[in-house]
C-alpha cells in the first residue's frame, strides 16, 4: 500500500515538473497555444460559457465585484480629467 501512495506522489511531482519544462519549451508555447485555440474554437461552437478565473471570482464575491467596479469607473473619469487638461 505504502509504494503505490509513493509512487502516486513521485509521479505527479515528476509530471509537473516536465509539464513546467515543456510549457517553457517553443514547442510547448505552440502546442498550449493550439490547445487554448481548440478550446476557444469548441466554446464558440457549441455556446459553453467558458469562465475565467477572474469570472469565477467575481461571481463568488459581489460585494468585491461592486467595489471594483466603482474603482475602476473612478479611474476612469480620472484619466479623463487628466486627458482633457
Amino acid at each position: 500500500m505504502w509504494f503505490f501512495l509513493i509512487k502516486s506522489i513521485a509521479g505527479s511531482v515528476i509530471g509537473s515538473a516536465s509539464n513546467e519544462w515543456f510549457r517553457k519549451t517553443k514547442f510547448g508555447i505552440w502546442t498550449y497555444a493550439k490547445v487554448e485555440q481548440v478550446m476557444n474554437w469548441a466554446a464558440n461552437r457549441y455556446h459553453i460559457d467558458v469562465l475565467t478565473k477572474e469570472e469565477k471570482t467575481m461571481k463568488k464575491f459581489p460585494v468585491l465585484t461592486q467595489r471594483l467596479e466603482k474603482l475602476e469607473a473612478k479611474v476612469k473619469e480620472l484619466t479623463n480629467e487628466l486627458d482633457k487638461r
